[in-house]
């Protein structure tokens, strides 16, 4: 009969990550916390584990998140415009450094990608800003949603064009509404 070391089957987690769901006004969200921090507030279906992360064991205990959803629930009610919360941000260095900038954007505010760019110290990557916005693991919080493009219209957003322009609507943010959906230009003729 084959031995193999119990640690083997099952080998030790190196960190633990708390989870918990949570409904908001733009849908569910998840949420998960290390012993360091928030790591994570994803729209549904896009939930990722946090850059670099490896044997980590994950808990759903939502009320080690409890202070989270309370601040949640405060900035959707109009109550909040700034969090307070530790944070356990990972990512490659460059996104790292976007993510920090992104939290100098005050509430009900907004910058352009090349101003952000600028604000990293790399004012001719507008694009791989863009990326490290999509690549945000903090949603809302860490407010890429306060992006837009140099036009002042919303560009993309992770959650969908609709969301963030209610995020901003709620911080009471000024950008270029985008243009309703148009038909199809012989939609309304067929039939």
């Amino acid at each position: 009969m084959l031995s193999l070391a119990q640690n083997m089957l099952f080998p030790e987690p190196s960190e633990f990550f708390f989870t918990a769901g949570y409904e908001s006004p733009i849908g569910h969200l998840d949420l998960a916390m290390s012993e360091r921090g928030l790591a994570v507030v994803a729209f549904q279906g896009r939930w990722v584990a946090p850059y670099g992360t490896k044997n980590a064991r994950w808990i759903e205990e939502p009320k080690r998140l409890r202070v989270v959803t309370s601040q949640l629930d405060e900035y959707f009610a109009g109550e909040r415009r700034d969090f307070d919360l530790p944070m356990d941000l990972r990512g490659p260095d460059f996104h790292l450094r976007c993510w920090q900038a992104l939290l100098r954007i005050p509430c009900g505010e907004t910058w352009s990608y090349a101003k952000l760019a600028a604000e990293v110290g790399s004012p001719q990557a507008s694009r791989a800003v863009g990326q490290a916005n999509h690549h945000n693991p903090v949603a809302i919080i860490v407010p890429c949603h306060r992006v837009i493009a140099s036009n002042g219209s919303l560009a993309g957003y992770a959650g969908g064009l609709d969301v963030k322009e209610f995020l901003l609507k709620l911080e009471g943010a000024r950008f270029r509404a985008p243009l309703p959906e148009q038909g199809s230009l012989f939609g309304e003729l067929a039939g």
